[in-house]
């Protein structure tokens, strides 16, 4: 489906469910629109979430993974806005299912983003690399970034990126290690009872993006009257 988010063009959902295990995951809003899906009788919504929220059910929907083959132009396409592919219960033959479909669309670029970064790295370190598949974790404290961003790095990859949504303090991504990720994303949290955020949290930021020549992406907002939005260049047929 179209997507509301600035850095992709397309959204699928092959995989819908969650449970909530950072300070990130407080105001999910994915949990939200499941919940509002669920009411308007999505099948595959039905299970995943009740009155309180996210149940830990993960839904499998294949018919998500038609639409990639049926759009002929490149496009990048994040994989997962509704759940998380590495949460412990999904099932490793639909995990298979998707990475051959994204095998089978050299074409496109494919965007996957986890808060579970060690079930990606050990995922991958038993599977081959894609040349048009992204790998991403999503910090939102220090703690979070000190914990994912190593192991990050220790999953093989062509493009490594951090998502820094919602961030919720000050970060030191320590950008000046080898080797240091190909793209960070900033963004604040919106919506109802959305936690502060403060400007200079993203300028400083991207200051050490530009210090340590990594491409920054400033999501859904403009600083000193800038917008600060760049791709990562990965060469040959993916570079955009």
């Amino acid at each position: 489906m179209s997507t509301k988010i600035e850095w992709c063009d397309e959204t699928i959902n092959p995989i819908v469910g969650c449970t909530k295990i950072s300070e990130g995951c407080k105001n999910c809003y994915a949990e939200k629109m499941a919940k509002r899906l669920k009411g308007m009788q999505l099948y595959q919504y039905q299970n995943i979430v009740d009155k309180n929220g996210w149940t830990g059910k993960i839904s499998f929907v294949p018919s998500e993974l038609e639409k990639p083959y049926k759009w002929k132009k490149p496009k990048k396409i994040f994989i997962g806005s509704m759940g998380d592919l590495f949460h412990k219960n999904r099932d490793i033959n639909d995990m298979r299912t998707i990475f051959l479909t994204i095998k089978n669309n050299p074409h496109h670029i494919f965007i996957v983003l986890t808060k579970r970064p060690e079930g990606m790295r050990d995922y991958f370190s038993w599977h081959i690399q894609l040349k048009n598949l992204w790998l991403g974790v999503s910090v939102s404290t220090q703690k979070m970034a000190d914990e994912y961003i190593p192991i990050l790095m220790q999953t093989p990859a062509v493009v490594r990126f951090i998502s820094a949504e919602p961030m919720l303090e000050p970060l030191d991504l320590n950008l000046d290690n080898e080797p240091s990720p190909d793209w960070i994303i900033c963004g604040r949290e919106t919506g109802i009872g959305a936690r502060p955020f403060y400007p200079e949290w993203a300028e400083d930021l991207h200051k050490q993006c530009e210090h340590a020549a990594v491409p920054f992406f400033l999501k859904n907002m403009t600083l000193d009257r800038k917008e600060y939005k760049q791709f990562p260049a990965i060469g040959g047929d993916y570079e955009r």
